[in-house]
Order: structure tokens, then sequence, then C-alpha cells
């Protein structure tokens, strides 16, 4: 992938109005909820995430964070893992314009961001 802009898939535990303010910030944001994807577990949120070439949001460090070092240890690749803290959807908002105004989709890859 040559891409500047991350773009971003966000787990059914993060609130969809994060990807609606983000997109109003001209930035590429989907959700479990817009892609049918509600009710899948970690790894297939991950995977699926991987064939959509997007970075996951999700609140869930401890599972991702497992996950991130299993795709490391297999040397398998993914498009990046932001760990948000639970907050207001806006200072999610506030916090992921942050990673996308300075860091591109190339950087982002392999990559776990907290927020």
């Amino acid at each position: 992938m040559s891409s500047i802009f991350v773009e971003l898939y966000l787990d059914e535990d993060v609130d969809v109005l994060v990807a609606d303010l983000l997109r109003g910030h001209g930035f590429s944001a989907t959700t479990a909820l817009e892609e049918a994807q509600l009710h899948m577990d970690d790894i297939q949120q991950m995977a699926y995430a991987i064939a959509k070439q997007r970075a996951l949001v999700t609140h869930n460090r401890a599972d991702f964070e497992t996950l991130a070092l299993s795709y490391f240890a297999e040397g398998k690749a993914h498009f990046g893992i932001i760990i948000a803290v639970r907050r207001p959807p806006h200072e999610i908002v506030r916090r992921l314009l942050v990673i996308l105004n300075q860091v591109t989709a190339d950087e982002m890859q392999n990559q776990v961001r907290y927020i």
C-alpha cells in the first residue's frame, strides 16, 4: 500500500458518532455497524480491517495488544491499531485528528498507537 491518508475502521465498541465526526473533517472512517460486522470476535474484526486496508480503532486494549504481538511474532502485517481510552466522542476525534494529520498510512502500518 502506498497511501498518504490513514483510513479507519472502528470496532463495535467505539461510538459511531466518532466516524461521523471524522468524515466531517474529510477523513475516511467506517464502523462495524456500517459494515455489518457486529458481534465478530477480535480476530475477525482485525482480519476485516486488514482486508479493507484500514487501521482499526478500538477501546479493547488487552485483547488488541495481544493480537498485535501475535501478528508481530508471526510476521503478519496490518494497517495499524489505535487503542483509545473511553472518552466522549468529540475528545476521541480530537485525539485521532492528531494522528490523522501527522501520520501517513504507510507510517501507520504495523503500528499500535494509544490515544
